[in-house]
């Protein structure tokens, strides 16, 4: 029988493994996670109720931005309970550990992917409009989102395997073969980092370089905020997530921290750097949705409608709206590209 030990390890949920960091963790975690539950459970819900209710789904980009917005509130769902744990002890069981783990990975990882496919998405609208018209289908948007999520949680498998409750069901953190906890680490390192950071920002890169000088060729009043926009995705997601990737590459591979001192550094770096890269969940709805015209006014339309009028009832301007019309003189593939850049 294979014998296995606690993996004293700063991954995913439960970013503490020394009294010192557990203590900074108590007091730091549980009020961050929480602003990044009530944000990005607002802001993502708020995504799926305008796609469904005014959008209908018509498009491989609304395809696309309703799974992103699955995927942040499946990321966002298990963060009370490690907010618990963090101020006080696991007690929510073995069982409840191992689902939550994989809630918190599936949404990690299918976030990432689908951010990759509203890239490539984006790309094909812009660079080759042409081939876009007959690929970028809700047919197609649904089977690549099937497969996103199957690829999701098999990436997501070694992470769900190895969680379980420990020290008398007080933790829930991952535990790994005494074995080979070395091998294990380094790769679930390697893989959290080539997955959420590498694949990326290559993928952006190439994409993007290639919508901009598409753009500085054409003749679109619209094009300086269309490359500030992308611009701003890219630099966004790279602040937000490099620090604790960085960070978790440290704690792996170097020899160096073998000291209490030491240790507790990087334990507490990995817990502030992985809070900051929460908060990107909470910004995709601003950065994929929001910030197009279309979609503002439709978050408008409900607002006034659902909300103002139960807030004022005396003031009907504020509510009483009616849908402005698309312009008749865009056609589909300039629209489709309004979209596909968040205009």
């Amino acid at each position: 029988m294979m014998d296995v030990t606690k993996f004293d390890y700063e991954d995913l949920p439960t970013p503490f493994v020394n009294s010192s960091a557990k203590t900074f963790g108590a007091w730091f975690l549980p009020p961050l996670y929480s602003l990044v539950v009530i944000f990005g459970l607002a802001g993502n819900a708020l995504v799926v109720l305008i796609l469904i209710k005014y959008k209908r789904l018509k498009s491989m980009t609304d395809i696309y931005l309703l799974n992103l917005a699955i995927s942040d509130l499946l990321f966002v769902f298990s963060l009370p309970f490690w907010a618990y744990q963090a101020a006080h002890n696991w007690i929510f069981g073995d069982a409840m550990c191992k689902i939550l783990s994989g809630i918190y990975c599936l949404g990690f990882y299918s976030g990432i992917f689908f951010i990759i496919l509203l890239t490539i998405d984006r790309y094909l609208a812009i660079v080759h409009a042409v081939f876009a018209l007959k690929a970028r289908t809700v047919v197609y948007g649904i089977l690549a989102s099937v497969v996103v999520w199957i690829v999701s949680a098999l990436v997501a498998v070694p992470g769900i395997t190895f969680y379980g409750s420990t020290n008398n069901n007080m933790v829930c953190s991952l535990n790994l073969p005494s074995d080979k906890m070395k091998q294990w680490k380094q790769f679930m390192t390697l893989l959290m980092n080539t997955v959420g950071l590498f694949i990326p920002l290559i993928v952006m890169i190439f994409c993007y370089t290639a919508i901009i000088r598409t753009l500085l060729k054409c003749r679109n009043e619209k094009k300086n905020k269309a490359v500030r926009l992308i611009f701003v995705i890219v630099i966004v997601y790279f602040l937000f997530w490099t620090p604790f990737n960085f960070a978790l590459l440290v704690k792996t591979f170097s020899g160096s921290l073998d000291n209490a001192e030491g240790s507790t550094r990087i334990d507490i770096a990995i817990q502030v750097t992985e809070t900051i890269a929460m908060i990107h969940c909470c910004i995709n709805p601003v950065i994929y949705a929001f910030v197009g015209e279309k979609f503002r006014k439709y978050l408008s339309t409900y607002f006034r409608k659902h909300i103002a009028v139960h807030l004022c009832k005396q003031c009907p301007s504020l509510y009483r709206d009616k849908l402005e019309r698309v312009s008749s003189t865009f056609t589909p593939s300039t629209a489709e590209h309004d979209v596909s850049i968040g205009l």
